[in-house]
């Protein structure tokens, strides 16, 4: 569990409760090739990489705005994020949770999924 704070008062959320939501968000969206990796001790950075494409830089930024506007609605901490897209990559780090947003190219460029090939893939189910 996470501990998240509103302005209205203190809860704990799952991080499942927050994977299905952003990842809602994005699909939403339009993202594509949507994949949840779990990191665990794989990795002392995070827990979960969510990976997902977009087909240009103006999607990019749209694909960060509702991961950070579902992380704002639960209250959970966003710890930074990349505010310029223009490089085909755009990061937002939610602490347990890296949500990682490509164009296509850059995906295939910098190939996360190879790259932590020995994570396990979660399955969220979107409506």
């Amino acid at each position: 569990m996470i501990e998240v704070s509103s302005e209205k008062d203190s809860k704990e959320i799952s991080i499942q409760e927050l994977l299905k939501a952003c990842c809602q968000a994005l699909d939403d969206k339009k993202a594509e090739d949507l994949k949840i990796l779990h990191l665990g001790q794989r990795s002392s950075i995070a827990d979960y990489f969510v990976i997902a494409t977009g087909n240009s830089s103006p999607h990019l930024r749209a694909l960060r705005n509702v991961v950070e506007k579902a992380l704002d609605e639960l209250g959970a901490e966003i710890v930074g994020m990349d505010t310029d897209c223009s490089s085909g990559w755009a990061v937002l780090d939610a602490g347990n949770i890296i949500f990682h947003m490509f164009t296509p190219h850059m995906r295939e460029l910098y190939a996360l999924e190879s790259l932590w090939k020995d994570a396990d893939i979660v399955k969220v189910e979107l409506q």
